[in-house]
């Protein structure tokens, strides 16, 4: 594990933020470890740092926009936005889809960074993505604070994150016995 990792694992461990026991993720998959990234977006400090290390993977120069996905983004989002000196948009459930709401305009060709706090499968990152191009903007990449995926979850920009970490996921019919004999829980991202 690099530096950057380790200091990022630490910074989750200490705030409380990895958590363990039975949790179904936003995915629909069960987990034995869940990533409550709003215990550390208690801690300004650590949000504060957190987005230092994603823009010295991404480049502040790199993108004019910030969008996040509501909830789990929106801090973080705000956060890499503020010190970037960018602009800071969301998208938020309507009817359990995403949506461009509260007037929010994305013009022609800006370009974009998609943040998000935690991806398993990317599904609300994927959302954002076709917003901002059915909006006409230029989706220069995603950043993530933690992929759990393996490797596996792949958009058509690039990804960034400054964890990749992925703890054993099982559809709820397959779990293991042990998973199974403790009541699943919800934290919500």
């Amino acid at each position: 594990m690099s530096e950057t990792q380790n200091e990022v694992l630490s910074i989750f461990k200490e705030t409380g933020a990895l958590l363990t026991g039975h949790f179904v993720l936003r995915s629909g998959l069960h987990s034995g470890h869940f990533f409550q990234c709003a215990r550390v977006c208690e801690r300004m400090k650590q949000v504060t740092r957190l987005a230092e290390l994603l823009l010295e993977k991404v480049g502040a120069d790199t993108f004019d926009t910030v969008v996040a996905p509501a909830m789990g983004g929106l801090v973080i989002g705000q956060e890499v936005a503020r010190q970037a000196d960018a602009r800071f948009l969301f998208v938020e459930k309507v009817d359990d889809k995403l949506a461009l709401r509260r007037n929010f305009k994305i013009e022609p060709g800006e370009r974009i960074l998609v943040v998000e706090d935690v991806i398993t499968r990317g599904g609300r990152v994927r959302e954002a993505l076709d917003i901002v191009k059915a909006e006409g903007g230029n989706c220069v990449g995603v950043a993530v604070l933690v992929d759990r995926s393996q490797g596996q979850t792949t958009f058509e920009v690039p990804l960034t994150s400054l964890l990749e970490l992925s703890f054993p996921t099982y559809e709820a019919d397959k779990l293991p016995p042990e998973l199974a004999a403790l009541p699943a829980s919800k934290p919500g991202s």
